[in-house]
């Protein structure tokens, strides 16, 4: 049998924002202020709820999670862009490619099932106060917020492996500033029918069920909520949702545009900056701009450091 000559992809290139060659110094300035940022800020809220006692407590708990989870996520792809904006390389090798498009995937799936663990805190605690401290114990807060990591891993670790029995011989430009499902399909030389069918079905369970169970949480807390006669009552029960809810929807908003359809397209790595990128970035502002608890902790932490020390 005669034997056909593949050139096999060792690496693949990575486009990133090159059609904005003219600016690539301003663009990396401003990766460089968001990530910047974006460390900053979620170590700050993590700092905050760990030192502060009054902070401790399950809602705080997830928040600092959350935090430490957007940090990991930026850092999966913002580093390389960076990298290959400052013109050093555009290339990633093959299993750096898949290694980095399976963390990434995982930990946005992490954080879907991550914003329900949150909604289900909150409804535990306006719909069940009574009962929330012995249901929302450590040991509970702590499996709650383990979950969506093994779920988020496991899940995408399957959809990773299916991708990697794809055969790639050439081309190997993504269109993109970094690895996804989508633009490696679309390079493979072998059918990726599956891959993709499989992709898109792991999308929607991925997706679809943390985002209907927030929406069901919360028109439980409205109900609720609504039932409340004082100002003040209601007041102080929809503002430990609303930051929450405007992460929820900012997140959910752009990943659903992106992944629950089946095909790649050249605005997605515009549509990506958004959750990848920009949301990390402005959720602790979110947090601390809208939580009087986070506020006051902070500023008490600020003025401790820098009062005088008295002998």
């Amino acid at each position: 049998m005669a034997q056909i000559n593949k050139t096999v992809v060792e690496e693949f290139i990575l486009l990133a924002f090159a059609d904005l060659h003219q600016i690539q110094i301003v663009i990396f300035l401003f990766f460089l202020l968001i990530y910047i940022t974006c460390v900053l800020g979620n170590l700050t809220i993590i700092t905050v709820v760990k030192i502060e006692p009054s902070l401790h407590n399950p809602m705080y708990f997830f928040i600092s999670v959350f935090s430490a989870l957007e940090i990991i996520f930026i850092t999966v792809t913002l580093p390389k862009l960076m990298d290959m904006l400052t013109g050093h390389n555009n290339t990633i090798s093959f299993i750096g490619c898949f290694t980095q498009m399976c963390i990434f995937n995982s930990l946005g799936v992490t954080e879907c099932y991550l914003l329900a663990v949150m909604v289900f805190d909150r409804y535990l605690a306006i719909n069940k106060p009574l009962h929330y401290p012995t249901i929302m114990t450590h040991t509970a807060c702590v499996g709650l917020a383990t979950f969506p990591w093994i779920f988020g891993f496991t899940s995408i670790l399957i959809q990773t492996i299916i991708t990697t029995q794809l055969e790639f011989c050439g081309p190997n430009i993504i269109d993109h500033y970094f690895c996804d499902f989508a633009p490696l399909q679309s390079l493979a030389c072998s059918d990726a029918s599956f891959s993709i069918i499989f992709a898109t079905f792991a999308g929607a369970v991925n997706i679809l069920p943390p985002f209907l169970t927030i929406i069901g949480f919360y028109v439980c807390i409205i109900i609720t909520v609504s039932k409340i006669k004082s100002k003040d009552g209601k007041h102080k029960a929809f503002s430990t949702c609303t930051s929450h809810l405007t992460v929820a929807g900012l997140y959910y908003g752009t990943v659903m545009i992106v992944n629950v359809k089946p095909d790649a397209s050249y605005y997605d790595k515009y549509l990506s900056f958004m959750y990848t990128a920009f949301i990390p970035t402005i959720n602790p502002f979110i947090y601390t701009l809208r939580n009087r608890d986070v506020q006051k902790a902070f500023w008490n932490l600020v003025n401790h450091a820098i009062r005088p020390k008295i002998l």
